[in-house]
């Protein structure tokens, strides 16, 4: 549909470091950065539009997928979305745990905007699958233990300090650089570690949705095992954490394993005769 004939978009909009919002709505990023700068008094060259949650930037190609009603945040030439964020913490835990679950929820939606792989007949199906795994994660709290020095050992990619290391490119069991960081020691540490990548090694885009479509796709009345996707897209058995200068970019040309697509039928239970009393 032209985003001529579309119902204009309705945002809540806020500046840095403000806790007054407004309402704005527009059929573009453009008009509805316009119509902000111009209620704050702030200049259109330079600045750009973020969502408040977590720092995703509003572009043309996300504006129509963006939640009806998304907080915004209006951001100025050298203003950072980190800068928003942290004044919303009251410990470093609390930050690097949002940080997290931030990386995680942007997963999810690329993971649901996938259902367009897929026919009108199957949709139905495939997003009722990424429901499932939207519960286990919200459940998990986005498994947001990741960066949190404070939780169980094995629950945390760091130590108890907060130090976490790179577990090297996709293709290699460790990092020979032996980067490591620890971004609860100050804000500039912080902002590095936000260029540190949760790689999934088998890739998200090119390899598990697909899978997941094609599964789902290609059913016929088996049931998908969304479980092992759920593993595959959200956790540790399939994510490393990587230096930026260890995030290989190239394809990674792994793939899911079609044994584990879909569920195993359970057997069926073999009848006990009665025995016969003597």
């Amino acid at each position: 549909m032209s985003a001529v004939l579309r119902k204009p978009k309705t945002f809540k909009l806020r500046s840095l470091h403000s806790e007054k919002k407004f309402g704005v709505a527009g059929r573009s990023c453009e008009e509805v950065l316009r119509k902000g700068c111009q209620r704050l008094q702030l200049p259109v060259p330079g600045s750009r539009l973020c969502l408040y949650e977590d720092g995703t930037e509003l572009t043309g190609d996300y504006f129509w997928s963006a939640p009806d009603n998304s907080e915004l945040v209006l951001l100025t030439a050298g203003q950072t979305w980190q800068g928003c964020l942290e004044s919303r913490f009251r410990s470093k835990s609390g930050y690097l745990r949002y940080s997290c679950e931030s990386r995680i929820r942007s997963y999810l939606r690329e993971v649901t905007s996938g259902a367009s792989l897929v026919g009108a007949e199957a949709r139905e199906e495939y997003l009722r699958l990424v429901g499932s795994m939207q519960q286990k994660l919200q459940a998990a709290q986005y498994n947001s233990s990741y960066f949190d020095r404070g939780a169980k050992a094995g629950r945390r990619l760091c130590t108890p300090e907060g130090w976490f290391s790179c577990q090297g490119p996709f293709d290699v069991d460790d990092c020979t650089s032996r980067h490591s960081i620890n971004p609860y020691s100050n804000r500039e540490s912080r902002v590095l570690f936000s260029t540190w990548n949760l790689d999934h090694v088998i890739e998200k885009k090119r390899a598990v949705v697909p899978a997941l479509a094609a599964a789902v796709h290609d059913a016929e009345g088996r049931e998908v095992d969304w479980e092992y996707f759920y593993r595959l897209l959200f956790t540790l058995e399939n994510l490393k954490l990587v230096h930026i200068a260890c995030h290989k970019k190239t394809t990674h040309k792994l793939h899911c394993d079609p044994s584990r697509v879909y569920c195993t039928p359970a057997a069926p239970r073999r009848k006990r005769h009665a025995r016969q009393r003597p």
